[in-house]
Parts: structure tokens; C-alpha cells; sequence
């Protein structure tokens, strides 16, 4: 069972480009694994990206400059296009970050972070705008997340927007259940729907 979502307030990361594929998530070297070692994954989020050719850190990426922080991460358009590989939604959540928030998903990916416990948030494309603003404006504004009542907060200018989510996700990750887990609190349903189903 995983921690439990309900409302988050945190600081943001701001990665502003549009487009971003999986393959810059998690590249393709790293596919070998095939158990999820949080740490590992998290460690080469963006990796390329993060480091240089020699290994050595890129100063010029933000997840390297310690002005931003927190557990959410806010990107451009059309964030996690590409292969479909879990992986990349392995790497977010083992970074840290338990929301993402773009104008817009690759749907396989978008799900890949739902059943990772990592929340995707869309919002409109001039709300997105005025996030990237703010948090320019000051590293240290914070957003709002409120899973129950489905809506995102820039607290630096008050504005709200409503955002959509499976219903079936929404009640998974407010009780931290995976699949499974969710099959095993509907064991007893399960159980006597067979038991009707033999006897007829």
C-alpha cells in the first residue's frame, strides 16, 4: 500500500519545454532493469539532461539548481510522448515528485503515472503560463493540489482550475491502493458474485 493522496502544497519545478518524450525521461539504456528500484530510476530522471558527457553534474539544469524544489514538477506541452515504457513514470516517482502538471499527456504515459501513484494534472495552456511566471517571479511560490475536490491553486495569484481524473484512479491513489490491492477490498464481493454465478 502506498502513501495516501489527498491534498499537496509544495513548491515547484519548472521544466518549460514542450514535447518532452520518454526517451528524455528515462533513456533507453537504462530499460535493462526490469524490477522497480525507486532510488536507481529516480538518480537518472532526465538523465542525459542532468549530467554531462563526462558524468559530471550540468549546473544549467534545473534539477540541478537548488533555487527549485518540491514534489511538483511543472512541464510543457505534450509531456511523456514516445515509447510507452513504464520506466519513465518509475523515474518521476522515485525522483520524488508525486504531481506533474502540463496542458497536455500522452494518454499511455499519463496512465503509466497514475498506476505510479504520481498525479497528472492538466490544466489550460494560459494557466500553465501564469504558473511558469510565478514560479519565475519567486522559486519559493507554492501550489495547491486538492485530489478530493479535483482542483490546482497557483497560491501566488489565487487563481484556481478544475481538473479531470478516472474516478476509479481518484479513489486509488485517495487510498493508496494499487490493483491489487483495490481486488483484495472487493475480495468478498468477488467471492459471492461467483458464488451466484455457479449456482445458476
Amino acid at each position: 500500500m502506498k502513501q495516501k493522496f489527498d491534498i499537496i502544497t509544495s513548491t515547484c519545478v519548472p521544466l518549460p519545454l514542450e514535447n518532452v518524450d520518454t526517451d528524455q525521461i528515462i533513456p533507453a539504456r537504462f530499460l535493462k532493469a526490469t524490477t522497480r528500484e525507486e532510488k536507481f530510476f529516480g538518480d537518472n530522471l532526465f538523465r542525459d539532461w542532468r549530467y554531462n558527457s563526462d558524468g559530471s553534474l550540468n549546473k544549467n539544469f534545473v534539477l540541478n539548481d537548488p533555487t527549485y524544489s518540491g514534489e511538483v514538477l511543472v512541464a510543457g506541452k505534450n509531456f511523456g510522448s514516445g515509447s510507452s515504457r513504464e520506466h519513465a513514470a518509475w523515474a518521476i516517482a522515485g525522483y520524488g515528485f508525486r504531481v506533474v502538471v502540463s496542458s497536455f499527456f500522452a494518454d499511455i504515459h499519463k496512465n503509466n503515472e497514475l498506476n505510479n501513484f504520481v498525479l497528472p494534472v492538466v490544466v489550460s495552456e494560459g494557466f500553465l503560463a501564469e504558473l511558469f511566471d510565478s514560479i519565475k517571479k519567486d522559486p519559493k511560490m507554492q501550489v495547491k493540489v486538492d485530489l478530493p475536490n479535483q482542483t490546482i491553486t497557483n497560491l501566488a495569484t489565487g487563481k484556481s482550475e478544475k481538473f479531470d481524473i478516472n474516478g476509479y484512479k481518484k479513489h486509488c491513489l485517495m487510498n493508496g491502493l494499487d490493483d491489487i490491492d483495490y481486488l483484495l477490498t472487493v475480495k468478498d464481493k468477488t467471492e459471492k458474485y461467483e458464488e451466484k454465478a455457479v449456482k445458476y
